[in-house]
């Protein structure tokens, strides 16, 4: 069988329920988004073909339920994932706060030791309660990369999704 692609890379993404994980999936693989919330139940997920220098990258990106009662469904997905994308709501200063409290141990806990991670501060379209400042320091000291972005207004989805890939790519190259 012929591979249509260069990498596989899988990408899950998790963060509180109701911070956009679903609508940043939406906007980066659709470029679509959606007023009417409706709740992740379990996972979903998509693919998104990329041509980056050359290279067919292909992402099989992982949507989990934010919600507490599937977290137990949720960390399987863990498992051999190259990225992991965590979402909070910039208006939301507690979604912020659960980062340190419960996901980052979860990332410890299931995901592999050397997962690239990125930090999505989303909906930056309203007005925000956790400063750019103190969430750009937090990802710096956990040595993530740091987007703020809206998958309403489309701002910054694609950038943070292709930096991720690109060091996906990079990590790869250098195994």
């Amino acid at each position: 069988m012929i591979k249509d692609y260069d990498y596989l890379f899988k990408l899950v993404i998790i963060g509180n329920s109701g911070v956009g994980k679903s609508s940043l999936l939406l906007r980066f693989s659709d470029d679509q988004f959606n007023e009417n919330y409706l709740t992740t139940i379990g996972v979903d997920f998509r693919f998104r073909t990329l041509n980056i220098d050359q290279k067919q990258v292909k992402l099989q990106i992982w949507d989990t339920a934010g919600q507490e009662r599937f977290r137990t469904i949720t960390s399987a997905y863990y498992k051999g994932a190259d990225g992991i994308v965590i979402v909070y709501d910039v208006t939301n200063q507690s979604s912020f706060d659960d980062i340190d409290k419960f996901w980052i141990s979860e990332v410890e806990s299931y995901a592999e030791k050397n997962v690239e991670v990125l930090l999505i501060g989303n909906k930056i379209d309203l007005n925000a309660q956790v400063s750019n400042e103190k969430a750009k320091e937090y990802a710096k000291n956990k040595n993530m990369e740091f987007f703020e972005a809206s998958a309403k207004t489309s701002d910054t989805v694609q950038l943070a999704f292709l930096t991720l890939t690109r060091n996906l790519i990079a990590n790869a190259d250098y195994i």
